[in-house]
């Protein structure tokens, strides 16, 4: 499995999937891929997912972790956002990569740890998806406890929350930024940044932030 691993090239945009994957081959497969790699991972009780993205679906990735960082410095939250990283659980036997992560309620609690343990670690409080075709990457952050995952594909914003019986329920408005009708105004945002450009949309979406919270 090792040497298969070692030899794969995942094309951008693309997916590979291996099955019967047990949790210490996963464990050997990540250690073999390295910290520093192009591709993400998901795992689930055996199925093991890698996937590469497009350059598109990297700056989009971008933009919106923007947006995030935006809202949390206007509404001056601290937080800690954490990319990539691998978020594991061998008891759920599940681990994924998102393409981005934010902790912000439970900031306090990972500050200054290099190695998280979700076993030990509160999970990350939002996670970010950018186009994924597979749908089991929802039930994997779902089974992690994750409470807020914000999911990208085709032009469309899709926030889903935690709910007390442990699965997730779309809605319009995310639980972190609840004044926000952010589903119908990143898209919107993000449209923009392809004609005016990164800077001034950021601008723009700032001032909209700063505009929202002067009505409460």
């Amino acid at each position: 499995m090792r040497l298969e691993i070692n030899r794969i090239t995942v094309p951008p945009g693309q997916r590979v999937l291996f099955q019967e994957v047990s949790w210490q081959e996963f464990e050997a497969i990540l250690e073999d891929l390295g910290e520093h790699r192009g591709a993400r991972i998901a795992y689930d009780n055996g199925t093991l997912e890698i996937r590469k993205s497009l350059p598109e679906q990297e700056i989009g990735k971008v933009l919106i972790s923007n947006f995030i960082e935006i809202l949390l410095e206007e509404l001056d939250l601290e937080f800690c956002p954490l990319g990539s990283t691998t978020f594991k659980n061998q008891v759920m036997a599940q681990g994924i990569e998102p393409d981005n992560c934010f902790y912000i309620q439970n900031e306090a609690a990972v500050r200054g740890k290099d190695r998280l343990d979700l076993t030990v670690d509160p999970p990350p409080d939002l996670a970010l998806e950018i186009d994924v075709t597979s749908r089991t990457h929802a039930k994997i952050y779902q089974g992690l406890g994750v409470p807020e995952l914000w999911q990208f594909e085709k032009g469309n914003l899709k926030i889903s929350r935690l709910q007390e019986d442990g699965t997730y329920q779309e809605g319009d408005r995310s639980q972190i930024f609840p004044n926000f009708p952010l589903t119908e105004v990143i898209p919107q945002y993000l449209e923009q940044a392809k004609t005016e450009g990164r800077n001034k949309t950021m601008k723009a979406f700032r001032a909209w932030v700063q505009e929202v919270l002067a009505t409460f």
